[in-house]
């Protein structure tokens, strides 16, 4: 990769890091997380009582395309949790094999929406939907960045819409040399990675 290249990927950690720690910043004033259950102040767990909208009334206002495609919506889940066993069974007994960090389900897979007072039943079940949905996907991702960096890690021609955490580690398309003499160092280098 270039120097520019690998300036760039060192900019954007930062950027992430500087985010996550807005992100932090902005909670302390609504809510904190001790010992893995959220706790939000008085004056915000009022508010959110008062917000809640009824199960009738919000059947009641449903739109006809959400009736129609929630038997769809809710298919999908069949697929992703035969994917979620299998990726877990994959990366339990091939990643030792290949001195692969497994990839820590609990930090793709999180269902804390269940804290939000504001959300009826049935709002709170399409979040425990979607958060184990798109958990379950980030959770592969990550699974396969990582599998992707021990069997292949060469960048693509094409120009991709977004990479994985991984993707910054692999050579460059086409650089036969820097593939021969960096894969066994790319195949063994995690070292960013922390536990």
């Amino acid at each position: 990769m270039s120097k520019r290249a690998t300036k760039i990927v060192d900019e954007i950690r930062r950027l992430e890091r500087e985010l996550r720690q807005e992100i932090q910043r902005i909670r302390i004033d609504t809510f904190e997380i001790r010992e893995k259950t959220i706790h939000f102040k008085d004056e915000v767990l009022i508010r959110h009582r008062t917000q809640v909208l009824g199960l009738l009334k919000y059947l009641r206002h449903a739109k006809i395309k959400h009736i129609i495609s929630l038997p769809i919506i809710w298919l999908c889940l069949v697929p992703t949790v035969l994917m979620d066993l299998v990726v877990c069974f994959y990366q339990f007994t091939s990643f030792p094999l290949y001195g692969i960090p497994k990839v820590k389900r609990a930090d793709h897979v999180i269902f804390d929406r269940r804290h939000l007072r504001y959300l009826n039943v049935i709002e709170k079940l399409n979040c425990l939907y979607c958060s184990y949905f798109n958990g379950v996907i980030s959770f592969v991702r990550e699974v396969g960045a990582r599998t992707e960096q021990y069997w292949c890690p060469i960048k693509h021609a094409a120009q991709l819409k977004s990479i994985h955490s991984r993707y910054h580690t692999f050579v460059d398309f086409g650089d036969s040399d820097q593939y021969r003499s960096k894969l066994p160092d790319i195949r063994k280098d995690f070292s960013d990675i922390k536990d």
